[in-house]
């Protein structure tokens, strides 16, 4: 038998609203503080203290301060053991997607074991995107010193399997591998629903909304918990990205300036979000808010230049192709965009692919359809970066305002210049994505009035 929140053949597929905003990052939890950075024009750059950076070409980061948030204080009493095997890529997710829950006003298992379940648990999904976590340095260096070879220069094989793997807690794997943060997020909140774990570089969260959009479409679930977290700021993630040529020098947070021709490199950061993504039919039926509509989504490959993952000619083709695509099945043209918030990481390679497919489809619009980068603020979340990018896309169809901009000059012809917030009318905000790996997505969100009446004046059935 069909789920009342699927779609006949040939019909237009269910609507798909967000309800609930989780975002984590170095302005702060959940959506107020993020929101009263971006109005204020406040970023969260600062000095790396996560780790001694002064080996390092970039000493800057976008780091969560240690007293906002206690994970202890955010699982259950009786899931507190498990903290124990809790990387901070896993923190991250499990605080956000809590964040999230409440905000959507949801009960579940998570943040009320004596209420009965909002969404049951078996139609509730979860799709987190992930970064390839690497594991804390003196772990590793304690188990390594101990395997050392006769010359004490290098590492026996033999000795490592013996002896040096001994000194690992057994649990140790159960830390790192990226699936654990979807793994706990539903543990934690009971979600019996499709579960998945993408990992593409700051693609990933985006790919996770889009699977959680088609199971939810499919009527395999009335709700998912979707988006993404990461945290690079441990030495060995921090060199690679240097390695990869990706990071700006020095100590000034201002020196991150999107499509700036003098912009020379992102910084890192730590976080990301995770949104309840609900079917219109199961949001109109609670009365619950929703902050926009998630319209449309498309992703495309291309590949990447080199080893460094730096950004060519086809990555601006297959972000144009993914933006086209997300704009025809939201029903959507190019003309219906008020604004976009993109990667805008200030890499030079993909800010030059950004651009070029940002003017390619808004064509004579490009001047006046305000660009809202976010890496002067939080810093690039890889994994997480998409995450926020969603939530900030929500807040800014709720509000009608572009958030303030920070530090870049000389972006014409697009509108990413520094500038204060201000009023805006907004009806469909472009979230594009492109990714280190190559992978590009394109998320269409909209207000979300329509969805809603058609699915309450349907009773809530579809």
């Amino acid at each position: 038998m069909q789920h009342p929140n699927s779609s006949s053949p040939g019909a237009a597929p269910p609507a798909v609203v967000v309800t609930g905003l989780g975002p984590v990052s170095a302005a702060g939890i959940g959506i107020d503080a993020l929101w009263s950075s971006l109005e204020a024009g406040r970023t969260g750059l600062g000095p790396v203290t996560a780790f001694d950076p002064a080996g390092f070409p970039a000493r800057v980061a976008g780091q969560i301060a240690e007293d906002a948030f206690s994970i202890r204080d955010v699982v259950p009493k009786t899931y507190r053991k498990s903290t124990k095997v809790m990387c901070r890529d896993i923190e991250l997710a499990v605080v956000a997607a809590d964040t999230a829950i409440r905000d959507a006003g949801l009960a579940t298992k998570g943040t009320d074991p004596d209420a009965e379940p909002t969404i049951p648990p078996e139609r509730f999904g979860c799709h987190i995107g992930a970064g390839l976590i690497a594991a804390d340095v003196d772990e590793l260096t304690a188990a390594l010193w101990s395997s050392r070879d006769e010359s004490g220069a290098g590492v026996d094989l033999a000795t490592w399997g013996a002896k040096g793997m001994q000194n690992l807690t057994p649990l140790w794997l159960l830390k790192y591998l990226p699936n654990m943060l979807a793994c706990h997020v539903t543990i934690v909140h009971d979600c019996h629903g499709p579960s998945n774990t993408i990992t593409c570089a700051e693609a990933s969260a985006p790919l996770s909304m889009g699977e959680s959009m088609r199971v939810i479409q499919r009527g395999a679930a009335d709700a998912c918990l979707a988006g993404g977290t990461e945290s690079k700021l441990n030495p060995m993630a921090y060199v690679r990205q240097v390695f990869s040529e990706r990071l700006c020098a020095g100590d000034d947070p201002a020196a991150v300036r999107p499509y700036d021709p003098a912009a020379s490199g992102t910084v890192l950061g730590e976080g990301g979000g995770i949104v309840v993504l609900e079917s219109a039919a199961s949001a109109a039926r609670r009365g619950a808010r929703a902050y926009a509509e998630l319209a449309g989504f498309a992703a495309t490959q291309a590949p990447p230049a080199d080893a460094r993952g730096l950004a060519t000619d086809d990555t601006a083709a297959a972000l144009v192709a993914a933006i086209r695509q997300a704009l025809a099945r939201a029903g959507e043209t190019a003309d219906a965009i008020d604004a976009v918030v993109p990667l805008g990481s200030g890499v030079p390679s993909y800010d030059a692919a950004e651009r070029d497919a940002l003017l390619e489809v808004l064509g004579t619009r490009a001047g006046a359809v305000p660009i809202v980068p976010l890496a002067p603020y939080v810093g690039n979340c890889s994994a997480g970066a998409g995450g926020i990018a969603g939530i900030v896309a929500c807040r800014m169809l709720e509000a009608q305002r572009i958030p303030a901009r920070l530090h870049a000059t000389g972006t014409a012809p697009l509108d990413a210049d520094a500038s204060p917030a201000r009023d805006h009318a907004l009806r469909t905000v472009l979230v594009s994505m492109p990714s280190q790996g190559g992978q590009c997505t394109a998320a269409l969100f909209r207000t979300p009035a329509d969805a809603l009446a058609r699915a309450a004046a349907m009773g809530g059935a579809a």
